[in-house]
């Protein structure tokens, strides 16, 4: 039997705009890496920014999982005396410090480097945090763990040794576990991209975050076409569309810039509360689902059936999923979940949150498998 098309009105915020589709996260890349389960993208982005060929790139990440195991196990096992742990790329070992000399054994008979060191990992970290209560003076731009040097090296701004050398000297810590170093960082902050938030698109028609993925976020591919760019909902420069496809699909990706960093969470909007999402297993008809969007907020259904087609003024899109919450323009692109499950992104439907309606969503693991992505989780 020929099915019927259901005409259905797209949800954006302004005339122009098209609606948005989230994308579903991968698996976890397993143990010991093959050429099979790495992703593509991931080995390009390994060429590009590390210079490694593919092989060298699949070689190293197998190598670097295997040293993340002797990491924590020795780690258990040196307890006091693990003076922390790095990994020497050259080398193609994990490179352990040891307070005690006669503990280098157990570094090398599980096929690390051992190196002797003055400071226990314990010890500091507890610099660290002790650093973390006190007022720092101006220059001073932060401080962190450098297990390389074994040592807490604080970074100050050019010209302010000085007095950051003062603020170590009166801090009431061990001063010798902590290193001055000038610098020119000057850092800035970033913004969160969390599912359910507005974004602008181009001269500023109005769209809703699906799900964070690696690099970015997906939402719906009428909501822009590739190379549109993107302000998050504080209208700071956010990113640009890397891939769209609308109509036939409802899906695009949204590459977002370094002030940006994607956060495995969804707007629940009701004051600060979020969503942690947790992966991406696929509801069943008739179970319960919520939506979020920028312009009316957290709002539940179920599902009512799936592979649906729908005939768009645009054009026909098929394989949405169709459920009786509600939506209105702008929620296009938003977060669909059953429970923390990622589900997909809001592509369009018909009625309103006052007299409520049916909305379709776009499945996320469409998205995540046409575009290489992967789910940002918490």
């Amino acid at each position: 039997m020929k099915r019927t098309l259901v005409a259905a009105v797209v949800l954006t915020a302004a005339a122009a705009a098209v609606a948005t589709v989230p994308a579903f996260a991968g698996q976890q890349a397993a143990p010991a890496p093959t050429a099979t389960d790495v992703a593509p993208e991931v080995l390009s982005a390994m060429e590009r920014d590390l210079g490694l060929s593919r092989d060298a790139a699949i070689a190293r990440l197998d190598s670097e999982t295997r040293a993340t195991a002797l990491e924590a196990d020795l780690r258990g096992r040196l307890s006091d005396t693990f003076g922390g742990a790095y990994y020497d790329a050259a080398k193609g070992k994990l490179v352990v410090g040891v307070t005690d000399a006669t503990k280098a054994s157990q570094v090398r008979a599980g096929g690390g480097e051992a190196t002797v060191v003055r400071h226990s990992a314990a010890h500091l970290d507890a610099t660290a945090a002790g650093l973390d209560g006190k007022t720092a003076p101006q220059g001073v731009t932060g401080w962190y763990v450098d297990v390389q040097r074994n040592t807490v090296t604080l970074t100050t701004a050019n010209g302010t040794a000085a007095a950051a050398k003062q603020f170590v000297a009166t801090s009431g810590l061990d001063a010798s576990a902590i290193s001055v170093v000038e610098s020119t960082e000057s850092p800035r902050p970033l913004y969160d991209v969390r599912g359910g938030d507005a974004y602008y698109i181009g001269s500023g028609s109005r769209c809703s975050v699906g799900f964070s993925v690696q690099g970015g976020f997906v939402t719906a591919g009428h909501c822009g076409r590739s190379g549109a760019t993107t302000k998050g909902s504080n209208q700071v420069a956010q990113g640009t569309f890397a891939g769209s496809s609308f109509p036939g699909n409802d899906y695009a990706w949204v590459r977002t810039n370094t002030n940006w960093t994607p956060r495995g969470v969804v707007n629940r909007y009701s004051g600060s509360t979020t969503v942690a999402v947790k992966g991406g297993t696929e509801a069943a008809v008739g179970a319960s689902i919520c939506r979020s969007g920028s312009t009316t907020g957290w709002r539940c259904g179920t599902v009512q059936a799936k592979n649906q087609s729908v005939n768009y003024p645009q054009g026909t899109v098929s394989g949405l999923i169709r459920t009786n919450a509600c939506a209105e323009p702008g929620d296009s692109g938003g977060s669909w979940l059953a429970g923390t499950q990622a589900q997909g992104v809001t592509s369009g439907g018909s009625g309103n949150c006052s007299s409520g309606g049916t909305t379709y969503f776009q499945p996320l693991t469409e998205i995540l498998s046409v575009y290489g992505l992967r789910l940002v989780t918490s």
